[in-house]
This record gives structure tokens, C-alpha cells and sequence, in this order.
């Protein structure tokens, strides 16, 4: 039953007020009752919705990185750009990934939560996932760049206070193959090694790919044949290169051995070590090329000069001897084709300290090469340049330098004679400019000398039919204390090809190989190194091009001949 409430009439001061209608009804009382409660709730939705935005704004659940005056503060979702080679083949690139994070105080049982995260993560340890889990931080990783099926595995769980982060995970599709040359990234992405890391700002900023002169497919050969060259030998290691001689572009480098770019933490440091830039080594009898250059485009020496190589070489309380002598006079081309040490030692006094020591420096060996990587090995130059340094430089003993400095002073030597700063980077040299170190007629005197080593000298077994090799062995002892391992080699093949008009110097190095049968237990560069360059040679040039020719066709035969021992004309030198 209803109820009336009889209206009523109210002045004040003598004025009528109007006074509304009071409700009539149930139904009416029950909507202002309804009323009422929506305002409640929706000042409740307000305080909440105020309370999340302030969360959002004053806590993000991006963990802070870690930075330093040289590194970029990279926003997040930024990208890092792509690495490629010179064929457009990726060598480094970034997927999304996604990274679990949990929030602490919204964990409802820390214990349970630790538990089950690791049953789903063996890797994890469970006092650290607890300790993180237990702790009173707003933000705590869990475990970084998840596949989908690990965030599926986590999602199934339904634990509160677990969420993730949307990353970008570093991969490396070439793996092993390229790592010394474009290194890695830490995980948040900063690079710490090789290109990743001289690029660093680069990559960080620029969406445009990065490309490298590398060709992914002459970097497989190299490294395959260097890879089948330390097993056979049984060596610690070995490195090599591919050096394109008209812009100094390197095509290929190899440091052996190797590891995984994704997981570099489990690789030895010698695995991590480039032995292609930043080791500096002894190179040996290779060093002879630069000495005979030398000498003859500072005129201090002639092709038919004449050395005499008829016993060893003593000079103070140093003793010169030559590995397999020919207790004979020899002639420039001769000394360096049977490649003595009494020669070069001979050759290099004629030329003069002072000349000789201006050469190696505008060849770039007495100083670091200026390639882009932060791992480069700066020479090893004695403190006191003597005569008698000379002469033991001359021979590759005495000075150490790097595997880069070798292949792009001898590409100066053989081609053009100018000297090509060595580089990674596609197209950085195509409009750079140096200075020219040799003659047009030293460079094809050097030519003709590099071609008799193979074709009749220590090189032989560099040869690779149709391609005109050409280069020089050298096999040196390593230092140990004060002294040198006799038993202890780094053998060496320095080479270019067609020796006619010289495209791409190689250079391949094996870390103390052990003798075998086949050698007859020798283990120097004509036995060790050099086969894998006819190998390398004959694999790479049909990818680049390059048609075989008939090495005795008379302008490729004549055009590339030198006297070795001439009959007449040649001048005896003594320099004692």
C-alpha cells in the first residue's frame, strides 16, 4: 500500500517558496537508491584509475641501462641496424623478443613462485630466482629474450606479478664464421666486440644496414681450408686473408679457432683472440719481398746484384745461417726464390739502416693498421734500431707486426705501389688518395720475383693451374724468453694472383704445425701454408670472376720472366 505526503506551503519572510514534488512510489525511492550506488562506484573506478596512471608514469618496468660516457643511451623500441656483407647477406640483425620481469610485492607466495619458474627453466638457480622473488624491489629479471614457446610455458603458469618487456635480441646468421670480425653485443644490446662495437653509436642511431666488404662466400673457403690445414698438422691454430688490391677492401679474414658469437661468455680466451688483427707474430722469410723492394726503388741495389751466401753469417756474437743453404753466390731474384737469410741480411745492409727503416714505415708495418676494429695489434718495433736489427728484420726476425699490415704492404709492392689503407667497410676507399711508395719498374721486377718463387722456388705447391700465383714462404721460429723454439713454427704463405695484373693478395699463417709423412716431417710455409693457398685460389676465383689462363702463353710467360741467375752483368756486393 502507498503512501501520501500532503504538500505543504512555506514562506520566509512573507515570500512563497516553491517546494518540489516529493516521490510517490517504491519505484522511485529504489532509483535514487541506484543512483547513489553508481556514484559510488565510479568515484572508486576514478581513485583506482588515478592510482594506475600514476604507477605508470613514475615506475616503468624497462630496467635502467647501464652506461658510460662512450656508450648511447638507445631509446627503447629503437632498432639496431643491420650488418651485412658486401652481397647484402645478413651477418648480424635483431628479432623481437620478449623478457620476463617480475614485480615482488604482487607475488603472492615468493616460494611457490621461485619453484615453478624453475621446473619451467632448469638453467635458472633456484636461490637466486628466491632471493630476487623474496626481495622488496617494484622490479626484478627473470630471465632475458624468451622464444615464444618459453613465454607461452610462462603465461600457462597464471602467476600475478610476473609480466614481460618487449627486447630485441642480437643473432648472428653466419655464427662462428664471422665472429672475430663483427663481434657481439651485451644483453641490452651494447656492442663489446669487433664491429658491434666500433659501430656501436652507428648501429645504435642509423636504421640504413651497415655493409662490410666481406663476401660471405670467399669467408667460407677461407675458413673451411684454414680449418682443414690446423687439423692435418695438428697446429694451436691459424689465421688468414683475402685482400683485394685496388681499394684495400678485405674480403675474407679467418682467426681459428673460433666461437659462437651468441654464447661468447663459454668460448677460452684464445678462441676469442683475432690472430688475424690482433696478434703480432714473427712473419718470417715473407718479410723478404719488403726487403728487396726496398733496395731496388731506393737504388741502392740491382736485380743482377750478387750475395755471397757461401757460409753462414756471423756478425758479433750473432751467427746468420740459411735453413737449406746453397753455400753459393747468389743473385737478388735467387735469394729470394731459395730464400736465404745470409742474402736478404746482405741486401738490406746494402739499402742502408736509414733507407730500409723509411720503407717498412711508409709501408705501414711500424705502426698499428688502421682498420675498423678495436681489436688490432700495434707492431712490435725494436727500441733501438741498429744494423744489425736491420739485417735480422730483413728476414722477417726482429720486428712483429699483424697479418693485415702484411697483406696490405705487399699488395702495395706487387700492384700499383701505392699503399691502400686496409678496410671492412664496402666503398670506404673508392675516392681516397695515397701517396705512391713504389715505381711502375719496381713493381714488375717485384712481380717477376713473387711469380719465380712459385714457379720454381720454395712456393710450388701454391700453384693453382690457370690463375698465375704468385708470392713468398716464410716459416719463423717463435719467440720463447730470450731466445727463439726451434721446434716451434709460424708458417706462413704470402701470395696474389694472376701475377699479370694482381687482383686479391692472400695470406694464409698456421700456428705450430707438427711434421707429418707427407711433408717428410717438415713444417715450414711451402710445405704448410702454401697448399692451402692453390686450394683457397682455385675455390674463390670462379666465384669472383676471375677465368683461368694459359700460364704459358708468351705474353703471360715472357711478361713475367726474370733471369734468376744471371750469367753476366752481375755485381758481387760485400758489405763486410
Amino acid at each position: 500500500m502507498g503512501f501520501h505526503i500532503r504538500k505543504s506551503r512555506v514562506t520566509i519572510h512573507g515570500q512563497p517558496v516553491h517546494q518540489p514534488d516529493a516521490p510517490t512510489s517504491d519505484i522511485e525511492m529504489a532509483r535514487i537508491r541506484l543512483i547513489a550506488v553508481g556514484l559510488i562506484f565510479l568515484c572508486a573506478w576514478l581513485v583506482i584509475a588515478g592510482r594506475l596512471g600514476m604507477l605508470t608514469f613514475s615506475e616503468s618496468p624497462q630496467k635502467p641501462a647501464k652506461t658510460t660516457s662512450t656508450q648511447v643511451v638507445i631509446k627503447p623500441g629503437t632498432p639496431r641496424a643491420t650488418i651485412t656483407d658486401r652481397n647484402g647477406q645478413i651477418l648480424a640483425t635483431s628479432l623481437a623478443t620478449a623478457s620476463l620481469f617480475a614485480d615482488p610485492r604482487n607475488l603472492p607466495d615468493a616460494d611457490e613462485a621461485t619453484t615453478r619458474l624453475v621446473e619451467t627453466f632448469p638453467d635458472l638457480d633456484r636461490d637466486d630466482v628466491f632471493k630476487k622473488l623474496s626481495g622488496k624491489q617494484h622490479f626484478v629479471w627473470i630471465k632475458r629474450n624468451l622464444t615464444p614457446r618459453q613465454q607461452a610455458d610462462v603465461l600457462r603458469l597464471g602467476i600475478p606479478g610476473l609480466d614481460f618487456q618487449k627486447e630485441e635480441r642480437r643473432v648472428y646468421p653466419a655464427g662462428n664464421l664471422t665472429a672475430h670480425i663483427v663481434g657481439y653485443t651485451d644483453i641490452d644490446g651494447n656492442g663489446i666486440a669487433g664491429i658491434e662495437k666500433s659501430f656501436n653509436d652507428e648501429l645504435a642511431t642509423h636504421p640504413a644496414p651497415l655493409r662490410l666488404s666481406l663476401d660471405l662466400r670467399i669467408q667460407s673457403i677461407l675458413h673451411e681450408e684454414i680449418r682443414k690445414t690446423i687439423k692435418r698438422f695438428s697446429a694451436l691454430g691459424g689465421s688468414g686473408l683475402v685482400l683485394d688490391t685496388r681499394n684495400g677492401e678485405i674480403i675474407a679474414m679467418a682467426s681459428l679457432p673460433d666461437f659462437d658469437p651468441h654464447d661468447p661468455g663459454k668460448a677460452s680466451d684464445d678462441a676469442r683472440f683475432n690472430r688475424a688483427s690482433l696478434g703480432v707474430y714473427e712473419m718470417g722469410s715473407t718479410f723478404k719481398m719488403f726487403t728487396a723492394a726496398a733496395a731496388l726503388e731506393s737504388g741502392q741495389a740491382l736485380p743482377t746484384d750478387l750475395y755471397d751466401a757461401r757460409k753462414p753469417l756471423k756478425v758479433d756474437r750473432f751467427t746468420i745461417r740459411d735453413s737449406h743453404p746453397e753455400s753459393r753466390w747468389l743473385s737478388m731474384p735467387e735469394v729470394i726464390m731459395y730464400s736465404s737469410n745470409i742474402g736478404a741480411a746482405q741486401i738490406a745492409l746494402q739499402t742502408t739502416t736509414p733507407i730500409f727503416r723509411a720503407y717498412l714505415e711508409a709501408l705501414g708495418l711500424t705502426q698499428r693498421a688502421p682498420v675498423e676494429l678495436p681489436e688490432v695489434g700495434a707492431p712490435l718495433v725494436p727500441s733501438r734500431w741498429r744494423d744489425i736489427n736491420t739485417m735480422t728484420i730483413a728476414f722477417g726476425h726482429g720486428l712483429a707486426v699483424n697479418p693485415i699490415q702484411m697483406a696490405s704492404a705487399f699488395s702495395a709492392v706487387i700492384t700499383d705501389g701505392i699503399l691502400h689503407a686496409p678496410t671492412l667497410v664496402a666503398g670506404k676507399n673508392d675516392n681516397a688518395t695515397s701517396p705512391r711508395i713504389f715505381s711502375e719498374k719496381t713493381v714488375m721486377t717485384m712481380r717477376k720475383i713473387a711469380r719465380l718463387v712459385v714457379s720454381e722456388g720454395t712456393g710450388k705447391q701454391a700453384a693453382a693451374e690457370g690463375y698465375v700465383v704468385g708470392g713468398k714462404t716464410g716459416t719463423a721460429e717463435k719467440a720463447a724468453g730470450r731466445g727463439y723454439n726451434r721446434k716451434a713454427n709460424l708458417s706462413s704463405f704470402l701470395s696474389a694472383f694472376p701475377m699479370q695484373d694482381p687482383r686479391y693478395v692472400l695470406l694464409v699463417s698456421i700456428d705450430e704445425p707438427k711434421g707429418i709423412p707427407e711433408t717428410y716431417g717438415f713444417t715450414t710455409g711451402g710445405w704448410v701454408a702454401a697448399p692451402a693457398i692453390g686450394e683457397i685460389i682455385g675455390r674463390m676465383a670462379p666465384l669472383l670472376g676471375i677465368r683461368p689462363f694459359d700460364e704459358t702463353a708468351p705474353e703471360i710467360a715472357s711478361g713475367l720472366y726474370i733471369d734468376p741467375a744471371p750469367t753476366k752483368g752481375g755485381r758481387q756486393i760485400v758489405v763486410f
